[in-house]
């Protein structure tokens, strides 16, 4: 959105979102390293941790989705903003398969937020309850609809197949799409009622936009964190 339309309250829910994701990463990572046990990975805490920062990442690119092309898509705000969260995505793909092949990211965060901006737009004008309607058919698809079938290497993206994903990040279409489209959801009745011109330029202040700063730059600070958290936790644990 245009600075003088943003609506910081969102930049801070972004901002919110990548402390979680860099929390979570960093627990990750003292994994692979043994600084913490093993059994944590399989705690609630660990599982939920995970689910809640990719869902809130996706109901916010919903959210954004609506706010920047509901009224009329901006196509070349679009495509310039698909082609850098493609790049993105496929870089991740490359430096993944080179440092660990046999569990390399072929559709994380970013791989699903380029593919469902792209499906999101068939969203934008259906109802508000239609999309929420819809989002709850993919969770529900997502426990109810697997077959063998979609086991195949370049199908694994939909979600439904038997066997267990083998890379190191996964939001399948299924149940995750489900998010964006809550986002629109959202993002239409903000709309109707109002909400998001309210809520233009609120809060202010200078705390407002030095926390909401990083909700800004959220794609850069996604692509830098995790080697400095990777250099600073191998240095630990080089160093005893």
């Amino acid at each position: 959105m245009p600075q003088s339309a943003r609506i910081p309250l969102i930049d801070l829910a972004r901002s919110l979102a990548l402390l979680g994701m860099i929390a979570f990463h960093f627990s990750y990572d003292l994994l692979m390293f043994g600084l913490i046990p093993y059994d944590y990975a399989l705690t609630p805490t660990f599982y939920f941790h995970a689910r809640i920062v990719a869902g809130s990442f996706l109901l916010l690119s919903g959210l954004g989705l609506w706010l920047a092309h509901g009224q009329g898509i901006r196509w070349p705000a679009f495509w310039r903003r698909f082609a850098k969260i493609a790049a993105a995505a496929a870089l991740v793909s490359i430096a993944t398969r080179l440092a660990m092949p046999d569990f390399y990211i072929y559709f994380c965060i970013l791989h699903a937020i380029a593919l469902y901006s792209l499906l999101g737009l068939a969203a934008l004008r259906l109802p508000a309850v239609i999309s929420a309607a819809l989002a709850a058919l993919f969770i529900y698809g997502s426990y109810n609809w697997h077959t063998e079938a979609l086991n195949a290497p370049l199908l694994r993206f939909v979600g439904l197949g038997l066997d267990p994903a083998a890379t190191m990040d996964f939001e399948p279409i299924f149940p995750w799409f489900a998010a964006v489209l809550a986002g629109i959801a959202l993002g239409k009745i903000g709309s109707q009622t109002g909400l998001w011109a309210k809520l233009a330029g609120k809060p202010r202040g200078q705390w407002a936009r030095v926390l909401g700063w990083p909700g800004q730059h959220s794609l850069a600070i996604y692509l830098v964190h995790q080697p400095i958290l990777l250099a600073l936790v191998w240095t630990y644990s080089q160093l005893g």
